[in-house]
């Protein structure tokens, strides 16, 4: 029986949707995180009459022919890259984009990251960093004698210092947006990486080109909502449990024929 196979392609495909999920609601707390979906697709189909085919020989056609679906399989995982809301921290480092774009990290083996998560400091030689310690691009060092930094909504990062009414410059936060942000291929810590698929990153200044701004003293938020999440979760329960009384069935009318004397 084809029932056997088709509910267990449902079973596997909605296990796989409720891992999704967990790691969406897993990561509601998580600066900058963007929820994922499942896609799903239809498994190929046996056809056991072909729709146009000839069923007589004075030329009629079969109108819509005869033919069985084998199920369902995960397509792919696309990523929702709305805005998550902005709290403040009133952190001179913790810095928000409000808008489109990612903010530029250097890994140890010289290769760009980009990511949202904005919860920036400083080393010990002055230069901002992230949490794991790796630079944002382009890198800028503060001076040890700094008071405060500003960072404005154009990027400019400003100090200030001893014994002087203006600020000091110090350099520009420069942002990276992608033609396909989905495209990115996700690394782990809210980091993600250039593919074929995103694009050639698109660097600009915030505010510009279509790139978002940025926000002093702000955190962008999860955009995860945990209320559709829990209601999504709920549905691909029931889908799981349906498709796991597809087998009880077809395995309830197989234990019948085979008790047929």
């Amino acid at each position: 029986m084809r029932a056997l196979d088709i509910g267990s392609t449902g079973m596997l495909a909605q296990q796989m949707n409720v891992d999704t999920i967990s790691n969406n609601i897993a990561n509601m707390t998580t600066t900058g995180y963007k929820l994922q979906r499942l896609e799903f697709k239809d498994l190929m189909y046996q056809h056991l009459s072909r729709p146009g085919s000839a069923s007589s020989a004075s030329g009629t056609t079969v109108p819509s022919g005869l033919s069985l679906g084998l199920g369902v399989r995960p397509a792919s995982t696309y990523r929702l890259n709305t805005q998550g809301t902005l709290q403040i921290t009133d952190n001179d480092l913790d810095l928000a984009i409000n808008g489109r774009g990612f903010f530029q990290v250097e890994l140890p083996n010289g290769d760009t990251a980009y990511t949202r998560a904005g919860s920036f400091q400083l080393n010990q030689d002055g230069e901002i960093v992230n949490s794991d310690g790796y630079r944002v691009l382009p890198g800028i060092t503060a001076p040890t004698d700094t008071i405060y930094l500003e960072v404005n909504t154009e990027g400019e990062v400003l100090a200030k210092l001893p014994q002087q009414t203006a600020m000091q410059n110090l350099g520009q936060i420069e942002l990276a947006n992608f033609v396909n942000p989905a495209g990115l291929e996700a690394t782990g810590d809210t980091m993600f990486l250039e593919t074929e698929a995103s694009g050639q990153p698109i660097v600009g200044t915030p505010g510009s080109d279509n790139i978002g701004n940025i926000r002093q003293g702000m955190l962008e938020q999860s955009n995860v909502d945990s209320v559709k999440e829990i209601t999504m979760l709920i549905t691909a329960q029931r889908a799981y449990e349906m498709n796991s009384n597809v087998i009880s069935t077809s395995d309830e009318m197989m234990d019948t024929v085979n008790q047929l004397r």
